[in-house]
């Protein structure tokens, strides 16, 4: 079965941005929606701001990236009894090394015959 930290970055493109509401977004990691206001409150996960923030009302969506990065963080929370800062750290390092190994990917010359 594969695991939450081995979502490939392709699967958060198949959403769009801006496409999960908070109750959305708990659904998705299994979450109570409480968790995701409490990790939106303590900074570690971000929602895309709106034209309805301007007008006064607050209407949190997510990104699809989003729901990768919460799905990890939840998994770990869960995993190591990690507490929301530790885990956004994690996430925030997997997410580095992810992006550094597509770097290493593009800098690398195609193999011979391929």
């Amino acid at each position: 079965m594969p695991h939450a930290f081995h979502l490939p970055a392709q699967m958060a493109e198949l959403l769009g941005d801006d496409s999960l509401t908070l109750e959305e977004l708990a659904r998705a990691c299994r979450r109570a929606p409480e968790w995701v206001s409490e990790h939106v409150e303590a900074g570690v996960i971000a929602p895309q701001p709106t034209d309805a923030a301007s007008a006064g009302l607050v209407t949190w969506r997510f990104a699809s990236t989003t729901l990768v990065r919460a799905r990890r963080m939840a998994d770990l929370e869960a995993s190591f009894d990690a507490d929301p800062y530790l885990a956004a750290l994690t996430v925030d390092l997997m997410e580095e090394v992810g992006e550094l190994r597509r770097q290493l990917r593009q800098l690398q010359p195609p193999a011979p015959g391929a």
